[in-house]
């Protein structure tokens, strides 16, 4: 019961953290509930893919490729496409900022199933790691993604440009958080470079969509807050 609880929690701590940034004009709980679930069921399409699609080898190309175009676009297109074709016609999606909290809530709804299944395979200090890392990292690609599909709403006339845009951010920085540490495991690279620096390099990439992340939201909040508050100078 304590690894559930543990498994469980950093996924819906980032949900209530999102839920309360959304100030101004608070999304339906039920559909919020929603796209959590149906982001759960993500996880479904890019196992599927991943077990088709990942290469045999370690050298560093096919770790790439195993980053980028095999996890990367397979976990984030399932998050996209749910949060496209489900979220982006509700009519509660009616701000910019909408785009954030949604691809949240999905995104959240794969990291926590995906972290139980680590959490009980590896025990606690998997799920303490992962705690501060893994899911935290699903949530800034979330928000990169959501950041651009929000503007992409409210943009008729470049919503294709600006959904492609989000879509490769998140792909980007999940690949790049991944590549790092799959890196540690390639023969090309062990006698070259030690696991210590590249964990750092995972950890940097982390900061980065961390601090993008965070601009984003404060970004989309000013925003909403000059839609649903115009009396009030931001």
């Amino acid at each position: 019961m304590t690894l559930l609880a543990l498994a469980i929690a950093p996924g819906l701590a980032v949900c209530i953290y999102i839920f309360l940034k959304d100030i101004y004009n608070k999304e339906p709980k039920l559909t919020l509930v929603a796209s959590f679930m149906l982001g759960v069921l993500t996880v479904i399409p890019a196992l599927v893919l991943e077990k088709l699609l990942l290469p045999n080898s370690n050298s560093i190309l096919s770790t790439a490729i195993s980053a980028f175009l095999v996890v990367g676009v397979s976990e984030e297109f399932s998050k996209y496409f749910v949060l496209r074709y489900y979220c982006y016609t509700r009519k509660s999606f009616d701000e910019p900022l909408d785009g954030i909290v949604y691809s949240v809530m999905v995104s959240m709804g794969f990291a926590t199933i995906e972290n139980i299944a680590y959490v009980y395979s590896y025990g606690y200090t998997t799920a303490f790691t992962r705690m501060f890392l893994s899911v935290p990292a699903h949530a800034s690609f979330a928000v990169l993604m959501g950041y651009y599909v929000g503007k992409a709403k409210f943009d008729p006339g470049n919503s294709f440009r600006l959904l492609l845009t989000g879509l490769f951010w998140a792909v980007f920085f999940h690949g790049t958080f991944d590549f790092f540490l799959f890196l540690q495991k390639s023969p090309d690279v062990k006698p070259f470079i030690s696991d210590g620096l590249l964990f750092a390099g995972a950890i940097i990439s982390y900061i980065v969509a961390i601090r993008m992340s965070r601009k984003h939201i404060h970004t989309h909040q000013l925003l909403s807050k000059q839609m649903f508050k115009p009396d009030i100078h931001v």
